[in-house]
């Protein structure tokens, strides 16, 4: 791999550590705030925390909002209809953010890959059980 392309996945990690912890946060809010489940909650926090893990903080240098080609959302990242598609986006959010954290790991830290396999699977064991309770 050239420097160019090891500069542009540690942008690329950036972005989906963000964009996974964003999801999480959201997805703990609710359950804390909105629906009292302090179980959930705890367990969505537990993961913001150990997407933490990863976090280097000299990764900043590699973000770069200004050229950022797709930073306009799309028509329907803009609407909501109702908390189920605001968890269903997230959900997704969620999961497609570890899997790409997951595979991009695996160019240099077999233990970060594998740290956010689980997270995935874990999101996917939380989906089900946020969907039979709620909704």
């Amino acid at each position: 791999m050239t420097d160019v392309e090891r500069a542009k996945v540690q942008r690329i990690i950036d972005a989906n550590l963000n964009r996974l912890k964003e999801g999480l946060r959201l997805l703990e809010d609710l359950n804390r705030y909105l629906w009292d489940d302090a179980e959930l909650g705890y367990r969505f926090k537990a993961l913001r925390h150990e997407v933490s893990k990863a976090s280097d903080p000299s990764r900043l240098r590699f973000r770069d909002i200004r050229n950022d080609v797709q930073k306009r959302s799309v028509e329907t990242e803009l609407q909501r209809e109702s908390l189920h598609n605001v968890v269903a986006a997230n959900f997704s959010r969620t999961q497609e953010a570890s899997r790409v954290l997951e595979e991009l790991f695996k160019l240099e830290d077999v233990e970060h890959a594998e740290r956010f396999k689980n997270i995935r699977y874990e999101l996917y064991d939380l989906e089900k059980i946020l969907q039979e309770k709620r909704f």
